[in-house]
């Protein structure tokens, strides 16, 4: 079970392809106790509770999310095994009093960061057009010192995708072993576009053999996760979309959405309810199409069960609806899975076995472990 808390969506950035519309706003206590009491209300005694603080840039409001995480942790059934936090910044507001206190509670920290400074510049600045480059550059130093795993999360789109192996190498440089690839399904794709996705994917599945073979083993979200997905033989039922069943994201005055990439202004026809009334699982069917009408090729296609056709918020982005596949992320798919075959068939001739932490469900663990982790 996943829950979004979004403590504001103030932003002191101005990102071309942000999905969140900025409103100067700051989630209450009374909010937060009520999504924290709906969290554990919602969640199967069984299920693991994923807890992610997000914006707007959710550390301009840095005394919200330590009250939100004092609620989870003063909440009589907070199990510190069960409940797993995850803090999501653009990387500008940092210091050592939020890194201490995110390492004292268990809260892991993902930094926003395109790629080098001419690539990260390209969409992400300040509100006055200066470029945030340098001092998201500066956080990850700082929070590599300071804390024992960073993870980073790279946007790209279509001018942006090719420089993805030079962004793989800049976070590389930069210590950063956990690496996180998304593409921008709002950004208006050509089909040439589309088609180079592999090439692109050909090499950063290089770069992750070669890294392997150094010893130095790189999480790369679009290689390990498929490599994940086929040694398991497919997504379990709880790793795929479960929006308004097992993925809800509160806004700041209380509004439930069934992902928090539909937020948009907080007031839009994604909304699944509210705090006070609870939710209408019935208004996610006006955003999906009848099941003639969807994707045929889906049906035959031997890749169906390793494939994320089944995002809902990536499928509205590009198609208008929850339940239809686009080119966009029927190429990705493809791409990413092809690279990955590659590399897991390349490294296991070489190394034998290596990814037995994919098939555990945690294949993080292999870069924890390498000689450049993040470890301060």
């Amino acid at each position: 079970m996943k829950y979004t808390f979004l403590v504001t969506q103030k932003c002191n950035l101005s990102c071309q392809y942000c999905y969140i519309k900025q409103r100067s706003n700051r989630m209450t206590r009374q909010i937060a106790k009520r999504a924290v009491d709906f969290s554990f209300r919602n969640t199967p005694p069984d299920e693991p509770v994923e807890v992610g603080f997000f914006g707007g840039e959710p550390l301009l409001e840095f005394g919200t999310v330590k009250e939100i995480t004092n609620l989870f942790e003063d909440h009589p059934e907070f199990d510190s095994q069960r409940v797993r936090m995850t803090v999501i910044t653009n990387g500008t507001v940092f210091s050592k009093e939020i890194a201490t206190f995110l390492g004292a509670h268990n809260i892991a920290l993902g930094i926003s960061c395109d790629g080098p400074p001419e690539v990260h510049g390209a969409n992400r600045r300040f509100r006055n057009g200066r470029t945030s480059a340098q001092r998201v550059e500066h956080t990850i130093t700082l929070a590599r010192r300071w804390l024992p795993t960073v993870m980073v999360n790279a946007v790209y789109g279509p001018q942006t995708a090719p420089a993805l192996p030079r962004t793989v190498d800049y976070l590389s440089s930069l210590g950063i072993r956990q690496i996180y690839l998304t593409p921008d399904f709002c950004a208006s794709w050509s089909p040439a576009e589309i088609e180079a996705l592999q090439g692109i994917f050909d090499i950063i599945g290089q770069q992750y053999a070669q890294h392997y073979l150094e010893g130095d083993p790189h999480f790369l979200s679009p290689i390990d996760s498929k490599i994940a997905v086929m040694l398991r033989g497919g997504y379990d039922p709880t790793e795929r979309c479960r929006m308004g069943r097992g993925e809800f994201a509160f806004t700041p005055e209380g509004s439930i959405y069934p992902c928090e990439r539909l937020v948009g202004d907080g007031k839009n026809e994604h909304s699944i309810g509210n705090l006070d009334d609870g939710i209408q699982i019935d208004k996610l069917l006006g955003h999906c199409v009848p099941a003639e009408s969807l994707n045929k090729e889906c049906a035959s296609c031997r890749a169906r069960e390793f494939c994320m056709n089944w995002c809902g918020c990536s499928n509205f982005f590009t198609t208008g609806f929850y339940n239809r596949v686009s080119p966009l992320q029927c190429a990705l798919e493809k791409a990413t899975l092809n690279t990955a075959l590659e590399v897991l068939q390349t490294l296991e001739s070489k190394l034998g076995p290596v990814f037995c932490e994919h098939l555990s469900g945690v294949p993080q663990t292999n870069s924890m472990l390498c000689r450049g982790g993040n470890v301060p």
